[in-house]
């Protein structure tokens, strides 16, 4: 009885390790479908990042500012973080130790600069943006989040980050709470 018993445990012990092999076989099928749908899904990201694929709305520049050239042409760019002089009203309180040319091109004042040194336009500056808040972008992008108008299912035209955000301090100021509406069952 012992060896029909320990013959089947063999037998048990052998399914066990087609079992293993079929897991392991699925499994790197399994990883194999989701690098081509994630390899997928980077090249149609990649394809919506290309400029000018958005129609958006034009950069709120102060008056008189742009094009910056017209002041900064032949000006050395000074990369040492200071207090401005001539942008008084400029404090960056957007990201820790930042400073001006992190976003802007020291060498072209009229183009932004990513991270990779690639230059864009202002109206591209959802990319620059981008770069640190890929969330909310992605989100952008799909309409969840900022404006956009248009139709549902033709051309849109979409706000900028800068129309809602104030670049060098983003973050909305607090508001005061509005008082609850009246329920009806209140009015008399």
């Amino acid at each position: 009885m012992r060896h029909i018993w320990l013959k089947g445990a063999e037998n048990l012990t052998r399914g066990d390790d087609m079992v293993e092999e079929n897991k392991a076989a699925w499994l790197l099928c399994f990883i194999a479908v989701l690098t081509v749908v994630f390899s997928s899904a980077r090249i149609h990201a990649e394809e919506q990042d290309t400029p000018g694929k958005f129609v958006v709305t034009p950069p709120p520049f102060s008056p008189g500012i742009f094009p910056c050239s017209q002041c900064h042409q032949g000006m050395p760019a000074n990369k040492k973080p200071r207090k401005l002089t001539f942008h008084e009203s400029i404090v960056l309180k957007h990201m820790p130790d930042g400073w001006c040319f992190d976003c802007h091109n020291p060498d072209n004042r009229d183009k932004l600069r990513l991270a990779n040194g690639k230059l864009v336009r202002f109206e591209e500056s959802y990319n620059l943006c981008g770069q640190c808040h890929g969330t909310i972008l992605r989100e952008w992008k799909a309409g969840l989040h900022g404006k956009r108008t248009g139709m549902w299912n033709g051309d849109k035209q979409y706000y900028l980050c800068v129309s809602c955000h104030w670049p060098h301090e983003p973050r909305f100021k607090q508001i005061k709470p509005l008082p609850p509406p009246v329920r009806p069952a209140d009015i008399k």
